[in-house]
């Protein structure tokens, strides 16, 4: 991709993926589902959750799997207020960007 991803657009992107899971969702899934919409790497994704949960916006549970322990993360109410934010922002920029690309006025 051509265009360079914030820091916020990083944040509300896993939101909205730990979003749809009203249970949480682990480590490598939320990579895999954030990959279907941007090109990012997991070293770029970890440090994005641990400053999501620093900030209150997701919890964090370990839960067995395989004999391993697997990490899940899961959308606080903090972070649901922050994820309606990230939306109401994203709509009204998406919204300007793509009138500016068909060659209409913003009003």
């Amino acid at each position: 991709m051509v265009f360079n991803t914030g820091a916020a657009l990083l944040d509300a992107i896993v939101l909205a993926v730990v979003n749809k899971e009203e249970d949480g969702t682990y480590g490598y899934k939320i990579t895999q589902d954030v990959r279907r919409a941007i090109e990012v790497s997991e070293s770029t994704l970890y440090p994005v959750l641990r400053r999501l949960q620093k900030d209150g916006c997701l919890e964090v549970y370990d839960l067995e799997c395989g004999g391993r322990n697997r990490r899940y993360y899961k959308i606080t109410e903090k972070g649901s207020v922050q994820l309606n934010l990230y939306r109401t922002e994203w709509e009204s920029y998406s919204s300007k960007i793509s009138l500016l690309f068909s060659g209409e006025e913003i009003i």
